[in-house]
């Protein structure tokens, strides 16, 4: 598989994109105006304890006070010191008065950024990641990624870190990059992460309530911290000033991978010479084509996102039940890389095309399931339940895609409908109604748009003149080019 990193930087906005075989899978963007704060470590101070959440708020010197569950206060260590065993299950977490008390400072970590009304997520389980590890400066735990299968190879990473950690009173956890990597790569990040962690205790005691202790690296040296692997054959980046600053870090921490970050000089823009920027397009559309003929409709809510799988005009070769199965089966491959690229997280409901054969739903099911392996982000699949639907969650630390490119309509206030010009008509007559009854006047102006007005003054004309009958009064009507579809007002004159 080839896999390409593309980086394209302006003065107020910087973007990343991921792409695998041609085909645009993943896209971060940072804007200078909207910097995401998951990563960042702060001194805060708990304003309002609430028992009956067991949660906190906690001032951070953010728009709005930041959000700390009681499940996410540091309390004693998992396993003693020495071991290196996974960690028992956690126990229920104790009365969040007796964690936290109104006033008292206390130094957080966003895992969450604020997204739609919500304050940031916070905890005080403080983690640091490296190129290859990270740092768990509370915990004893040296546990490895459960991406890396080979058991010999998690042994010997095990041992590795065993012998670096040498009694330092530190958990880590190995990252899935370090997979092959000798000895001498890992323990040139725990120096790095030893280092960033003495830096954080000292600034802690010094720093004020609200201020920022630990900033996480911006999003070009985020990327090929955590994106850069040896699948990867290049990362092009359209900056220079970015570029010098990626190299000095591949060269720091990731030597062997240095020589293929390259400088992109070319005239088309690097996004347009893999159509990226018509993938991001198409990306805000709720209908998804496959290439069968059958398409995917994505319908993002606050509460969960739901995706409906139909056949549109693919009619296959065989049966009913054939074609089905195979849309189904493109539909999975692409329900992984929609998640991807859209940052889709929370509850999702996939409503695959009903199936009869028990074997089909496995298939479907296995297909989903590898697409979503390669997703940085944490999924969980349950199986097809008795109605059909497939139910999954999909970590969520960041805004998804639509909500940072886009804004609720003003026209219909984000519910992605409008009333219709019959509707607002019959409206408009209640409040001609409702206004005369109230108030004396000879006639009534109505003030609408372009749309209803030429409705109202055509088709419904003859309501119109009844209209003025009963109620002893004129009424003219007056378009303007400003006033949306549901938009009008009643004028009494």
């Amino acid at each position: 598989m080839s896999e390409e990193i593309l980086i394209n930087v302006t003065p107020r906005e910087t973007r990343v994109a991921l792409v695998e075989n041609g085909m645009l899978q993943e896209l971060h963007i940072e804007r200078a105006s909207r910097r995401g704060v998951v990563g960042n470590v702060y001194k805060g101070r708990v304003q309002r304890v609430m028992p009956g959440m067991q949660a906190a708020f906690v001032e951070i010197g953010l728009d709005r006070a930041a959000f700390l569950h009681a499940s996410d206060i540091m309390r004693v260590p998992q396993v003693q010191p020495g071991e290196s065993e996974e960690p028992m299950p956690p126990a229920p977490p104790p009365p969040i008065t007796s964690l936290v008390h109104e006033g008292q400072d206390i130094v957080v970590q966003v895992v969450k950024d604020p997204i739609g009304g919500k304050g940031a997520r916070l905890t005080t389980q403080i983690s640091i990641p490296s190129r290859y590890l990270v740092l768990l400066p509370y915990s004893r735990v040296i546990g490895v990624s459960a991406r890396i299968e080979d058991e010999v190879e998690r042994a010997r990473l095990k041992s590795l870190m065993v012998d670096l950690v040498n009694g330092s009173g530190l958990g880590y956890i190995v990252r899935t990059n370090a997979e092959g990597q000798p000895a001498e790569a890992l323990a040139e990040d725990v120096d790095y992460l030893r280092r960033a962690w003495q830096i954080i205790r000292e600034a802690s005691t010094t720093t004020k309530v609200g201020d920022r202790i630990y900033d996480d690296l911006s999003l070009p040296l985020r990327a090929v911290r955590d994106l850069m692997r040896k699948e990867v054959d290049k990362v092009r980046v359209d900056s220079r000033e970015t570029f010098d600053r990626l190299m000095g870090f591949a060269r720091q921490f990731m030597p062997d991978l240095a020589e293929r970050v390259e400088h992109y000089t070319g005239e088309r823009p690097v996004f347009d010479l893999y159509g990226v920027e018509d993938e991001i397009q198409r990306a805000m559309q709720k209908e998804v084509p496959l290439k069968s003929g059958g398409y995917l409709i994505v319908d993002q809510t606050e509460a969960m996102t739901t995706i409906d799988v139909n056949t549109g005009s693919f009619l296959g070769q065989r049966n009913l039940e054939e074609t089905v199965y195979r849309t189904n089966l493109e539909a999975a491959q692409s329900v992984a890389r929609q998640l991807r690229l859209r940052n889709l997280g929370g509850i999702i409901i996939i409503d695959f095309i009903d199936m009869i054969d028990d074997e089909h739903k496995r298939q479907v099911h296995r297909t989903l399931e590898k697409g979503l392996a390669r997703d940085h982000a944490k999924t969980m699949v349950y199986d097809f339940s008795p109605l059909g639907l497939v139910e999954m969650t999909r970590k969520r630390t960041t805004e998804s895609l639509e909500r940072q490119l886009c804004e609720p309509c003003h026209e219909c206030g984000g519910r992605g409908s409008l009333k219709t010009s019959e509707t607002v008509i019959y409206e408009i007559f209640r409040e001609i109604t409702r206004a005369v009854r109230q108030f004396e006047a000879s006639q009534l102006l109505v003030i609408a748009s372009p749309k209803v007005v030429a409705k109202i003054t055509d088709e419904e004309s003859t309501a119109v003149a009844e209209l003025e009958e009963f109620l002893g009064k004129v009424i003219r009507f007056q378009a303007d080019e400003q006033y949306a579809q549901e938009q009008f007002d009643v004028v009494l004159l």
